[in-house]
């Protein structure tokens, strides 16, 4: 398999040719699709799957993989919490990063651990409740090998990441739209027993990143290795890409897509761990994945072709774009109407396309 049909595949994988579907069938739901960036990205990634207006209800948004709010369908909210939990105390202790270090020393299992921070969250979330607030209601309530000096609030509270990996675990979820985060509690959320292969997070990722490897999907979950290599489906299809195995699961068509997609930044399709192979071009690859402050990209046939911006003034919406190759005619329609849904889909109006 070459570059090209690899990523023909995951486009038709993450169902981008589509232009309806339901909230049952939006494949990417099963992963979880990240809400960062700009407002409102996650239903922008479901808009571009043919989901423009799914029910607010069917919806819910959880801090999930890597600790980053996700969207899932609200009814599978027991399979995500199963799901996306550590598999171990190992697993447990590189998810929580720096955490894991006081924790250990103090004799305490990473799991174990989360599940302190977690009954201690059911205590004090009894309705919406502002992150702020958890925080100081937890730094209270946990003894020291929980807590850490953070030098930027020039005070002491919980480590981030035990926060947010435990707030499912509380049967916690996000209400959407909020800054600073409100959480409150999802009425009798308990952990499934058994995941579904549907929401099986190494099987969700060879559906719709695939073919891919053992080491990317630890990477994208923030997990050994050796942990992921544990959970390997048997049924997964080896591929060769580019001298190398890979592993895939539903093989799409890899016939070359035709068509434009203005991605936000945490789209899931830019949520890939083989960026050398999304964008060959290093430097290209720099501009789309600085540290700080990404810009969103405009798919173009399957290729990035541009990268973007926003420009806001009052409810004015406009792109500020860097094209990496020169567009048609009708590309350069394709994105200004791609502009003009997504400020709809903000609740703006249209500002134009601008070269940057």
């Amino acid at each position: 398999m070459n570059r090209g049909e690899l990523l023909a595949a995951r486009v038709r994988a993450q169902q981008l040719d589509r232009d309806e579907g339901t909230v049952d069938d939006t494949a990417v739901l099963d992963l979880g699709v990240q809400d960062t960036g700009p407002p409102g990205a996650a239903r922008w990634a479901l808009a571009l799957r043919g989901l423009a207006r799914p029910a607010a209800a069917d919806l819910a948004l959880v801090w999930s993989v890597r600790g980053a709010p996700h969207v899932y369908r609200r009814a599978d909210l027991p399979g995500v919490a199963a799901a996306t939990a550590p598999w171990s105390d190992a697993d447990a202790a590189k998810r929580v990063f720096d955490a894991a270090t006081p924790l250990t020393a103090a004799g305490l299992g990473v799991l174990g651990a989360l599940d302190v921070v977690a009954d201690a969250m059911r205590t004090i979330v009894t309705g919406p409740t502002v992150k702020g607030e958890l925080s100081a209601g937890l730094t209270a309530a946990l003894p020291a090998p929980f807590l850490r000096h953070c030098r930027p609030c020039g005070t002491t509270h919980v480590f981030e990441q035990p926060f947010r990996l435990a707030a499912l675990r509380a049967g916690l979820e996000l209400e959407p739209g909020t800054s600073p985060p409100v959480l409150r509690p999802v009425p009798d959320l308990v952990p499934a027993t058994e995941v579904p292969d549907r929401l099986d997070v190494v099987r969700a990722h060879l559906r719709l990143f695939g073919p891919s490897t053992p080491a990317m999907v630890a990477a994208y979950l923030d997990a050994p290795v050796r942990e992921v290599r544990a959970h390997w489906p048997a049924d997964a299809d080896e591929v060769d890409v580019a001298g190398g195995t890979r592993w895939v699961l539903d093989l799409p068509s890899t016939d070359p897509v035709r068509g434009t997609w203005l991605l936000a930044p945490f789209d899931p399709f830019l949520q890939v761990r083989d960026r050398e192979l999304l964008v060959p071009d290093a430097d290209r690859r720099k501009e789309l994945f600085p540290v700080l402050g990404r810009p969103g990209a405009v798919l173009v046939d399957g290729e990035v072709a541009v990268v973007w911006r926003p420009r806001s003034a009052g409810r004015r919406l406009a792109l500020t774009v860097t094209p990496w190759r020169e567009l048609t005619g009708p590309e350069r329609a394709a994105v200004e109407d791609q502009a003009a849904r997504l400020a709809g889909a903000r609740g703006s109006t249209p500002g134009g396309v601008t070269l940057g």
